[in-house]
C-alpha cells in the first residue's frame, strides 16, 4: 500500500503524454449505426412469403420465356406444321403430353403408305374407301363397327351418324345388303387408326413388312401424328402452328413492350415530376401541360397513334409512353412538394448545394417506394393496353406473336370447341399481371422507411 501511495503522490510529467492525431471518421464512431437502408428494405421484403413466392415464379417465367427457343425439341413459333403426306395443316390439334393418337395391338394388319424414311413408316388400317351409295354386305352388326364385305374385300365400317346404314327391321339377322349416303372407310380391324382420316406414323421397329405391301404390328405399336416424338403441349392453333411456341414467343414480345414502356414512363415521369415539384417557376407551366394531357382519354391517344402510324412494336411503345408518364409525374411532384421545404433541404440550399445534388441526394431516395410501385404496375398495364389495342384491330400485325394477338384469336374460337387457345395465353397474362402487382406493392411497402425497425 505504501508503494502505491508513493507512486500516486509523484507529479505527472509531460513526457508521459502524447497528442493524438485528429481523425474525422473516428470522431463520429460514438454515434455510428450499422443501419443500411437497402439492407433493411430487402429484409422487410423477404418477410413477405407470398411476394417472395410470386417473385420466384415470375423470375422462372421470365428466364424460361427467354431460353425456350434454345431448348431441344421445340417447334419454331411461326412454323406452319403440315401433314407430310397430305400437305394439310395440322389445325386445332388438342393439347397433350404426347402425340400418340392410337395404339395398334400386336398382330394387327396395317396398310402402309410409301414413306422414304429409315426410321418411320406412314400407316393406317384403312383398306380402301367405299364410295357413297355403293352397296356392300353387312356380315356382323356392331355398335361401333360393322363387319362388311365390299366386292370380295372383308373389313370393318365405322357405325356412326356419318355412315347412316340403311338397316332392315331386324339388323341382327345377317347378312344383309346396305348402303351409305357418304363415302366410308373400310378398316382392317374394328378400330380407326387415323387422325381425321389422315395416316399416322409408326416406328419401323414396331412393325414387320409383308410381301403384299401391308405390315403387321409385332408388338403394341404407337401411332403418332407426325414422324416425330415432340408433343403439342398446348395443342395447335387454327393455322397449324404449335401453340406452346406461340405463347412463349408472344410472352417475350409483350414483356418487351411492357418493360420498355415502364422504363420510358419512369424516366420521363421522374424527370418532369421532380422539376415540376422542386422548381417553382415551372409549376404553372407544367400544371397546364398536365391538365391538357390528362383531359385527353388515354384510349383515344392509343387509337390515334396506332391508326396514324404503321402498326408495330415501336408504334405501341410510342403510343403508350406518350401519355403513360403523366401518372408517374403527378405522384413524384406531390411527394416533392411535401418534402422540398424540410429543414435539411433548406440547410442544403443555404450552404450553396446545387439543385442537381439536392434532387439526387435529398429528394429521390424518399421516392423509391413510389417509383418502384408505379414501374411494377406499368408493366402489366402496358401489356393490358397491347391486348386492348389488338382486340380492336389496331395492335400488332397477326404475323407478330403477342399475348394480345393470341387472346384475340382465342376469343374468336371460344365457341368452336377450341377454348384452350384462349385459356393458355390468358393464364400466362394473369400470372404476369398478378405477380407484378403483388411484388410491386410488397417492395414499395418494404422500401418505405416507416416500416423499418
Amino acid at each position: 500500500m505504501k508503494g502505491i501511495k508513493d507512486h500516486v503522490s509523484k507529479p505527472l510529467e509531460n513526457s508521459m503524454f502524447e497528442f493524438a492525431a485528429y481523425d474525422s471518421a473516428a470522431a463520429e464512431k460514438a454515434g455510428y449505426s450499422n443501419y443500411s437502408y437497402w439492407g433493411s428494405t430487402f429484409r422487410c421484403f423477404l418477410k413477405n412469403r407470398v411476394a417472395m413466392g410470386l417473385l420466384i415464379l415470375l423470375a422462372i417465367l421470365l428466364v424460361f420465356t427467354c431460353i425456350q427457343p434454345l431448348l431441344p425439341g421445340q417447334y419454331k413459333a411461326k412454323l406452319v406444321i403440315n401433314h407430310p403426306i397430305t400437305g394439310m395443316q395440322m389445325m386445332n390439334v388438342r393439347p397433350g403430353l404426347t402425340n400418340v393418337q392410337a395404339k395398334a395391338e400386336a398382330g394387327v394388319v396395317l396398310t402402309v403408305t410409301p414413306w422414304e424414311d429409315d426410321k418411320w413408316a406412314a400407316v393406317s388400317n384403312v383398306i380402301e374407301t367405299i364410295p357413297k351409295r355403293n352397296e356392300f354386305t353387312v356380315l356382323e352388326y356392331g355398335a361401333d363397327f360393322c363387319k362388311v364385305d365390299y366386292k370380295g374385300t372383308v373389313g370393318y365400317v365405322k357405325n356412326d351418324f356419318t355412315t347412316k346404314l340403311k338397316l332392315p327391321e331386324d339388323f341382327e339377322n345377317t347378312p344383309y345388303k346396305a348402303k351409305s349416303n357418304f363415302n366410308v372407310s373400310l378398316h382392317t380391324t374394328p378400330a380407326e387408326l387415323t387422325y381425321k382420316g389422315d395416316e399416322l406414323f409408326v416406328l419401323k421397329e414396331s412393325i414387320e413388312m409383308q410381301a403384299d405391301g401391308t405390315a403387321i404390328a409385332i408388338k403394341e405399336a404407337e401411332l403418332r401424328l407426325l414422324p416425330d416424338v415432340r408433343p403439342f403441349l398446348f395443342g395447335t392453333n387454327n393455322a397449324g402452328q404449335d401453340l406452346w411456341a406461340m405463347v412463349w414467343s408472344g410472352t417475350r414480345t409483350s414483356l418487351l413492350i411492357g418493360i420498355v414502356v415502364a422504363f420510358c414512363q419512369a424516366i420521363i415521369g421522374i424527370l418532369i415530376g421532380v422539376l415540376w415539384g422542386y422548381v417553382r417557376s415551372l409549376d404553372r407551366l407544367l400544371t397546364e401541360v398536365y391538365n391538357v394531357i390528362d383531359n385527353i382519354p388515354t384510349t383515344i391517344v392509343l387509337i390515334l397513334v396506332s391508326y396514324v402510324l404503321r402498326p408495330g412494336i415501336s408504334t405501341l411503345i410510342l403510343a403508350m409512353s406518350a401519355t403513360g408518364w403523366v401518372g408517374m409525374a403527378r405522384f413524384v411532384r406531390n411527394q416533392i412538394v411535401i418534402i422540398r421545404d424540410r429543414d435539411y433541404n433548406l440547410a442544403s440550399r443555404c450552404l450553396g448545394t446545387g439543385t442537381f445534388r439536392i434532387i439526387t441526394r435529398n429528394l429521390l431516395p424518399y421516392l423509391v417506394s413510389v417509383i418502384t410501385l408505379r414501374m411494377a404496375l406499368s408493366v402489366p398495364g402496358a401489356i393490358g393496353s397491347e391486348v386492348f389495342i389488338t382486340y380492336i384491330g389496331l395492335g400488332l400485325p397477326i404475323n407478330i406473336p403477342s399475348l394480345g394477338n393470341l387472346i384475340n384469336v382465342g376469343r374468336k374460337l371460344l365457341s368452336s370447341g377450341s377454348s384452350y387457345q384462349l385459356l393458355f395465353p390468358t393464364i400466362v397474362l394473369s400470372i404476369i399481371t398478378i405477380s407484378f402487382y403483388i411484388v410491386g406493392n410488397a417492395f414499395a411497402d418494404a422500401a418505405d422507411p416507416k416500416n423499418h425497425l
